[in-house]
C-alpha cells in the first residue's frame, strides 16, 4: 500500500475535517450498521407483504418454503466456516424468514408478531454487533480459512486476525487446547504450502516461547529474491564496525544485516560466525559481502588466511593486516592470535571496558576509561576492532587438528575479536562438537538436504528453513542467524549480493581507501604477534594498492631488470668484491675431494657441532618467517647432515626444553620462540 492510500486511509479514520465528532462517531458505528439495516429491512418488507398478500393462500405456501431453502442454503453455504458462525447464521435467517412469513401474512402487528418484532429484531442485531466486537478484541478469533487447515489436518485450529504487510501476510494462530501443539504445525507446514502452492521456503512458523500451542504463521506469497542484485559498494563507507554489516535483502525486500561486536545498550553479545554452503550455493559471494562491509569501517583490522591463493579476496588484499595462503603462514596466524587474546584482554580490563565499544578503538581521553589509578585521562592509544577470517577453514582444520579454533572461539569476544569460519560441510567429522558451538553466529547457503542439521539449529529448521531445498540451484539464497537478528528472521531467507567482474573495480578501490583509511594495528596486538611467532608477523605478507600481489617489506624480493650488471652495486657480497670475474679460476687444491659431511665416507659432525647447526637452522626459518616447525620441515637438512627424523624429533624436544622452542596443540609441531623474548 503506498503512502497516499495511507494518508486517505487515516483521513477516512479521524474523519475529513480531523475535528468532527458527529463524523467520528458515524465512521466508529459504520461497521455496526447492516444488522441493524437488516431489521430495519425485513420489517418493511413485512408490511409491503402484507398489503400484497394478505388473503393469498398460495403464497403462505410459497413464503414457507422460500423460508426453509433459504434456511437450508444458509446451512449449506457456512460449511466451510466455523461451525459457531455457521450455526448463528442459520438461526439469525431462519428467525427473520419465519416472522417474515407470519407478517406478510397476518400483518406486521398482528397478535405477538409486533413484539417479537420490536424485542428479537434489537437482540440479533446485537449478538451480530457482540460477534464483531469479540471477532476484532480475540487475537485468535476464528477466521474463514477453516477449509484450509481443514485439509492441513488443523480443523479445530483458529486463526487470528491477519498482519499484512507489502509481500508478507502474519496470522497468529492458536491450536485446540490438549489436543495439538506447535510441533503439529511444523510438520504440516509442506501440506500448508502445497495447499497454497506456494513452495516451503515461503511459509514459517513462529511458536510462542510462552505457551505450546500459539504462534504465528508467516506467509510471504511473491519471491522478491529471484532478481539478481549486482554489487555496486558498501552500504557505509567510513562507519564503525559497530553498524550493522548489511549483507543482501529478505524475501520480503528488507534489508539482510548482521553485527559482530556486542552492544550492552541493547543486550546484544559480540559472536564468531560460521559461513557455511555447498559448492554453486554461492557462499562465495557471500562471504565477499561479509568482507567487503568489515573493510569499509575505520575501526577494525582483518586477518586472514585463504588456502585458496586469494582467488576471491585478491583485490581487497591491500585492506588487510595480515593475509596468508595457508600451511605455516597460517600456522603462526592461529598462534598470534591464540597470544592476542589475552593480552587484549588485559587492556580491555586495565581500561575498565567489560566488551569492546566503538570509543576503544579511540584514543582514551576519558577518565571512565583510563588506566591509571588517580582517575585521570590515561591518553591511551585506542585498539581497533580485529577480525580473524579463515577461508576454506577445512584445510586449516585438517592441517592443525580440529579443534585448533576453540581456544580462540571461546575466548575472543570478550578481547573484542571475532572469527569468521568459511567451510563447506560444517559437519562434526570438519571440525569439533565444541568449535562448533562457539559459533553462534550461522549464514548458511544452500547445501544438501541431509547436512541441514549441520548448519542451523533444530529449532530453526522446524520453523520452515530449509536450505537444502536450494542445493546449488539458487545461488546466494541463504539464512542469518545471529545476535541482533529478530528471531522470526531466523527461518526468513535471504539473497547476497552478486559479485561480477565489474564489482572488480569497485573492489579495488574500496581496497585502495582502506588503505587509507583504515586504522593501523594497535601495540598490545603487534607486541604479543611479535613475541609470540616474531618475523611471521613482522616480515609478513604485505600488499599494496599499487602491486597487491607483491610482496614487500624486509623480506620482499628484489625485483632485477634483465639488463642490470649483477657484478656491480649491492648484488655483489662483500667477501667477493676483489674477485676479478675476468680472471682464470685457481688450480686444484689438497682436500678438494674431501667427501661433504653425511656421505658414507665422510663423517657426522659432532653432537655439539650437530647443536649448532641445528639451531642455525632454526634461525634461518627465523629468519625466512617460518615459525611454526616440526621434523617434516627438517626433511632437506636431514638429507644433508646424514641425521634421521627421529634424532631431529629429540634434538626439537631439546630445544624446547631450553626455551628455543614451544609447544602447539598439534602434536609434532613446534613454535619457534623469537631470539629476544626466548627464555
Amino acid at each position: 500500500m503506498g503512502r497516499k492510500n495511507i494518508e486517505v486511509l487515516d483521513d477516512d479514520l479521524r474523519g475529513s475535517d480531523g475535528g468532527s465528532v458527529g463524523r467520528y462517531l458515524l465512521h466508529r458505528a459504520k461497521p455496526h450498521l447492516p444488522p441493524w439495516l437488516g431489521v430495519a429491512g425485513t420489517g418493511l418488507a413485512g408490511a409491503l407483504g402484507h398489503l400484497r398478500w394478505a388473503d393469498s393462500s398460495a403464497a403462505g405456501v410459497g413464503l414457507t418454503v422460500a423460508s426453509v431453502a433459504l434456511t437450508g442454503a444458509t446451512w449449506w453455504i457456512g460449511k466451510n466456516t466455523s461451525q459457531q458462525r455457521r450455526l448463528h447464521s442459520a438461526i439469525t435467517v431462519a428467525a427473520g424468514s419465519a416472522w417474515l412469513t407470519g407478517a406478510c401474512l397476518a400483518g406486521p402487528a398482528a397478535g405477538p408478531l409486533d413484539d417479537l418484532f420490536l424485542m428479537g429484531g434489537p437482540v440479533i442485531a446485537l449478538t451480530w454487533n457482540v460477534r464483531m466486537v469479540m471477532r476484532r478484541t480475540d487475537g485468535a478469533a476464528p477466521s474463514g480459512d477453516k477449509g484450509l487447515l481443514e485439509k492441513v489436518g488443523l480443523a479445530r485450529a483458529a486463526i487470528g486476525a491477519a498482519k499484512i504487510e507489502p509481500n508478507r501476510v502474519t496470522a497468529s494462530l492458536a491450536l485446540e487446547p490438549g489436543e495439538q501443539t506447535n510441533d503439529d504445525v511444523t510438520k504440516i507446514l509442506p501440506r500448508l504450502a502445497s495447499a497454497l502452492d506456494l513452495p516451503t521456503t515461503a511459509l514459517r512458523y513462529m511458536p510462542d516461547a510462552g505457551s505450546a500451542r500459539r504462534g504465528e504463521l508467516v506467509i510471504v506469497p511473491e519471491d522478491m529474491l529471484a532478481e539478481v542484485v549486482e554489487y555496486d559498494g558498501p552500504s557505509q563507507l567510513g562507519g564503525s564496525i559497530a553498524d550493522p554489516l548489511v549483507i543482501g535483502r529478505y524475501d520480503d525486500g528488507s534489508p539482510l544485516m548482521l553485527w559482530l561486536p556486542g552492544d550492552p545498550e541493547v543486550g546484544r553479545n559480540a559472536t564468531h560466525v560460521l559461513i557455511a554452503g555447498g559448492t554453486g550455493s554461492g557462499k562465495g559471494d557471500g562471504a565477499l559481502n561479509v568482507l567487503t562491509e568489515i573493510v569499509s569501517r575505520t575501526d577494525v583490522n582483518v586477518w586472514l588466511s585463504d588456502p585458496k591463493s586469494f582467488q576471491d579476496f585478491r583485490p581487497l588484499l591491500p585492506a588487510f593486516d595480515w593475509a596468508e595462503e595457508g600451511g605455516a603462514g597460517t600456522e603462526a596466524m592461529v598462534a598470534a592470535l591464540q597470544a592476542a587474546i589475552p593480552a587484549r584482554t588485559r587492556w580491555l580490563g586495565a581500561h575498565r571496558y567489560r566488551q569492546w565499544l566503538p570509543e576503544t578503538a579511540q584514543q582514551q581521553t576519558d577518565p571512565a576509561h583510563s588506566c591509571r589509578s588517580d582517575g585521570t585521562a590515561c591518553g591511551c592509544p585506542g585498539m581497533p576492532y580485529l577480525v580473524g577470517w579463515f577461508e576454506e577453514a577445512a584445510n586449516t582444520l585438517r592441517n592443525l587438528g580440529d579443534d585448533a579454533f576453540t581456544g580462540i572461539a571461546q575466548e575472543a569476544r570478550a578481547a573484542g575479536v571475532s572469527l569468521i569460519v568459511s567451510l563447506q560441510r560444517p559437519s562434526y567429522d570438519q571440525m569439533s562438537t565444541s568449535t562448533r558451538a562457539s559459533l553462534p553466529s550461522v549464514i548458511a547457503f544452500g547445501c544438501d538436504a541431509r547436512d541441514e542439521g549441520f548448519a542451523l539449529p533444530e529449532t530453526v529448521i522446524d520453523s520452515g528453513a530449509h536450505p537444502g531445498a536450494w542445493g546449488n540451484r539458487r545461488p546466494g539464497y541463504c539464512y542469518v542467524v545471529s545476535p541482533g537478528v529478530p528471531e522470526d528472521r531466523y527461518p526468513a531467507p535471504g539473497r547476497t549480493r552478486r559479485f561480477t567482474s565489474a564489482s572488480m573495480d569497485v573492489m579495488e578501490l574500496l581496497a585502495d581507501w582502506a588503505a587509507e583509511h583504515g586504522p593501523a594495528m594497535d601495540a598490545v596486538t603487534i607486541r604479543a604477534a611479535e613475541g609470540t611467532v616474531g618475523n611471521a608477523y613482522t616480515k609478513r605478507r604485505r600488499h599494496t594498492p599499487d602491486n597487491p600481489a607483491a610482496q614487500t617489506g624486509p623480506t620482499g624480493p628484489a625485483v632485477v631488470e634483465e639488463d642490470e650488471d649483477m657484478t656491480k652495486g649491492p648484488f655483489t657480497d662483500p667477501e667477493d668484491i676483489d674477485i676479478d670475474p675476468e680472471a682464470d679460476l685457481p688450480d686444484d687444491e689438497a682436500g678438494d675431494d674431501e667427501p661433504l659431511f653425511g656421505t658414507d665416507t665422510g663423517r657426522k659432525p659432532t653432537p655439539d657441532e650437530a647443536r649448532l647447526l641445528l639451531a642455525q637452522a632454526l634461525e634461518d626459518f627465523e629468519d625466512e618467517g617460518r615459525m611454526i616447525v616440526g621434523p617434516r620441515d627438517f626433511t632437506d637438512w636431514c638429507d644433508t647432515h646424514g641425521y634421521s627424523r627421529p634424532w631431529v624429533s629429540a634434538r626439537l624436544k631439546d630445544a624446547a626444553l631450553d626455551g628455543r622452542l614451544a609447544p602447539t596443540e598439534q602434536t609434532g609441531r613446534w613454535r619457534i620462540v623469537p631470539v629476544l623474548a626466548a627464555a
